[in-house]
């Protein structure tokens, strides 16, 4: 009598498939993995008892190779950059998801040729499970060498022309919409913005949502000044906008810290806000609540920003396909406009 023929073994792919999930979520639920959400490893668990799946055990060695560590990568190449207060929420939003995990945060400078340099080797010999990027300016190289590392990669923002397939951003463009709308409210008619780098995303957005607001109320947009979202940048716009529209009555300012700028500038030229000169800012920073008069500004939680980064790359991680997601902003009306 013919032997019988041996029964083949059920492949990972077919556990995978018949638990509705990714082949990478289905590894990670065999290798008792973190960062699986409960329905997931129900599913595969559930699987693997149906198909009688066993794990080959030198696949499963390589699968667990972890590093245990994520990076946070800003196309910058100033250290002191973790000290602004945008990017220092940011960080303590992304800290306080990991702390809950055993995972450790590299904090990356990548704007330089050097930089990039050593995050292509970093990101080559994976020496990282998942990257967050940051601060992009157009066409940034950063994108394609992240790109082609074939690592988890979440966008915090956009950039510029390109739709990343998982990022976290805030309404930049309807919260700049929403200011300018509340200046045009208040009868201002001669509304200048002073905008952040225009070859960033979030700086044309904001300057869009300004022109929006304008058009849509019947108005041309009055003047713009072109700035780096730092208060002695907005200063310098500040002044020449006022140059060029000594009538002045209100001013968009992309960023809170621009904002302190013109507020400076705007004093020392004897122009009383909001009397003369309505002004609002953009972030909510707590330089808002302490300029001279407190500013008016648009709120995003930046922290939340952080947050939902390093949820979004866990999720990553642990093999799910997490939505991408646009945080709300609000209006915070004070002392400015």
């Amino acid at each position: 009598m013919a032997a019988a023929t041996p029964r083949r073994q059920p492949t990972l792919d077919e556990v995978a498939e018949r638990a509705g999930v990714s082949r990478s979520a289905a590894s990670r639920v065999l290798n008792n993995a973190p960062y699986v959400s409960r329905p997931t490893r129900e599913a595969v668990e559930k699987a693997i008892k149906e198909l009688g799946y066993r794990p080959n055990r030198t696949a499963r060695a390589l699968a667990t190779r972890q590093t245990g560590i994520v990076a946070l990568a800003l196309s910058h190449d100033d250290p002191a950059l973790f000290a602004d207060p945008f990017f220092a929420q940011v960080i303590v939003g992304v800290s306080a998801v990991l702390e809950e995990t055993d995972l450790h945060l590299l904090l990356c400078l990548a704007s330089s040729g050097r930089g990039r340099s050593r995050l292509t080797n970093l990101l080559q010999a994976r020496g990282v499970d998942g990257i967050m990027l940051m601060a992009l300016h157009g066409d940034d190289p950063l994108t394609g060498i992240v790109d082609r590392a074939g690592l988890p990669v979440v966008h915090g923002g956009r950039p510029l022309h390109v739709e990343p397939q998982w990022y976290v951003d805030s309404d930049n463009l309807g919260g700049a919409r929403l200011a300018t709308e509340h200046l045009l409210a208040l009868g201002r008619t001669r509304i200048v913005t002073i905008t952040g780098q225009m070859a960033t995303q979030v700086g044309e957005a904001r300057h869009r949502g300004y022109r929006e607001a304008m058009i849509m109320a019947g108005r041309e947009p009055y003047g713009m000044a072109e700035s780096d979202f730092t208060e002695a940048g907005g200063a310098a716009a500040m002044k020449l906008l006022l140059d060029r529209h000594p009538d002045l009555d209100a001013v968009f300012a992309a960023s809170d810290k621009m904002a302190a700028g013109a507020l400076r500038v705007l004093s020392d030229a004897g122009r009383s806000v909001p009397a003369d000169v309505a002004v609002v800012g953009f972030d909510d920073l707590d330089i808002a609540a302490q300029t001279d008069p407190p500013l008016t500004t648009v709120h995003q939680s930046i922290q939340a920003l952080g947050r939902e980064m390093a949820r979004m790359l866990l999720a990553l991680v642990a093999g799910e396909s997490p939505t991408s997601l646009i945080l709300p902003t609000s209006l915070i009306r004070r002392g400015s406009a």
